[in-house]
């Protein structure tokens, strides 16, 4: 009599079923899983930002420029992107409300990327209907920071002597940032307006950054033997003498009444081989216009001393060796 082997069990029907149901429905939310990932990392931008260390050092630079010009007060505030205070100092003998001021100031000039002078201008023109805007302060005093074409954070000033001392604190904070060409991590920024040439000896900064530059006026290149500044000027100026640099200035737009030589009045050193004045004596006036070119060697008295518009102008630094200046004792 013949045994037949008994066939080797199978696993049932249904439970295969099963497992293999798993399997697919796991697959499938890995798929969807990646799918979903993909388009919102493509959607993520990357932005520089403004941080703690970068708002006091604008502060520092705004503080430091008011020692030197003996500003009578003043209230200093640094805003991030968003307009969200980071920072404020007010010096002694400011008023009360210039820290509200100046908060407005800073948040108005980083929410709408244009100085406050601009809105001031503006309003005074006639535009009264912008006043209306919720949490606009269209006063005089307040800068965008721009570092790398992007706007990082704003600065408002409110309490100096004037609000073109204002702005010019304001502008001094914004630029001690802007010069170094540092990002949020502290490293310098190639080829970005205020840096320094790199190795290969050339330096290439793009038409966007120029014209962030052109905005406010600042440096676009600052080195040991030379300054190239993107400059902006919408108002007369005070009487300046640069002992080391000669001023080489191409006017790219607007126009402007420069006077040159003579002597300047009132005049004080405000900083190493810079001097200011309040007007200049017995110079010789200029009308200056687009494409002129204007060379001014250093220890000559120059003023702006009327502007029509906006004028915007390149201006070439040529400087001499400070040990040049130095007598044996």
């Amino acid at each position: 009599m013949k045994r037949r082997l008994a066939a080797p069990n199978k696993w049932p029907a249904s439970p295969r079923k099963g497992l293999m149901k798993i399997f697919t429905s796991t697959l499938l939310a890995i798929l969807v899983a990646i799918s979903a990932v993909a388009p919102a990392h493509a959607q993520i931008v990357e932005k520089k930002s403004l941080n703690l260390d970068g708002a006091k050092k604008a502060i520092a630079a705004a503080v430091d420029y008011a020692k030197k010009n003996n500003a009578p007060g003043g209230v200093i505030a640094i805003v991030d992107e968003g307009g969200n205070l980071m920072a404020l100092e007010r010096l002694d003998g400011s008023f009360a409300m210039g820290a509200t001021i100046s908060i407005g100031k800073a948040r108005t000039a980083v929410l709408f990327k244009k100085p406050t002078r601009f809105f001031e201008e503006l309003i005074n023109k006639g535009r009264t209907a912008m006043t209306a805007v919720d949490g606009f302060t269209p006063l005089i005093g307040g800068i965008p920071i721009i570092v790398g074409g992007e706007v990082v954070g704003g600065i408002g000033v409110s309490g100096a002597a004037s609000a073109n001392q204002d702005e010019e604190l304001a502008l001094a904070g914004a630029a001690a940032f802007s010069v170094a060409g540092r990002g949020e991590s502290g490293s310098r920024e190639g080829n970005q307006p205020g840096s320094t040439p790199p190795a290969t000896g050339a330096t290439f900064i793009d038409s966007k950054n120029v014209s962030a530059a052109f905005a406010k006026g600042m440096p676009l290149l600052e080195t040991a033997g030379y300054k190239v500044h993107a400059s902006r000027r919408v108002e007369p100026g005070q009487a300046e003498i640069h002992t080391l640099d000669t001023d080489v200035i191409y006017v790219v737009d607007g126009s402007a009444t420069l006077v040159t030589g003579g002597k300047a009045v009132d005049a004080k050193e405000i900083a190493p081989n810079e001097i200011r004045g309040t007007k200049i004596e017995g110079g010789e006036a200029h009308q200056i216009a687009k494409g002129d070119v204007i060379v001014i060697p250093k220890g000559v008295p120059h003023q702006f001393t009327a502007v029509t518009g906006e004028l915007h102008y390149f201006v070439c630094k040529p400087t001499d060796s400070a040990e040049t200046h130095l007598t044996t004792r």
